[in-house]
């Protein structure tokens, strides 16, 4: 059974990663105890589970919100969360 390849629109940066990677030229870096305590945390805090919450906003307003997230081609809920991530 054959594999199916993940399609991935890479930039030139991230392509040179990937042909360093195969060559075999990157190296593994160290990291200290400390700084894997940190990045520990941030994981935590970043794949946290979402909360519920209820706000009220206007119907014009509500309206408004949808029909951006159209033109970005996401459910509403998703383009709210995205506008409140940008501005926190």
């Amino acid at each position: 059974m054959t594999k199916i390849k993940p399609v991935f629109n890479l930039t030139p940066e991230e392509l040179e990663i990937e042909a360093e990677f195969k060559r075999g030229d990157l190296e593994s870096v160290p990291v200290s105890f400390d700084r894997l305590q940190e990045l520990q945390a941030i994981a935590r805090n970043t794949l946290a589970k979402n909360k519920a919450i209820t706000i009220r906003v206007s119907e014009r307003n509500l309206m408004r919100l949808k029909a951006a997230a159209a033109r970005e081609g996401i459910p509403y809920q998703t383009f709210i969360t995205s506008l409140i991530q940008k501005n926190t």
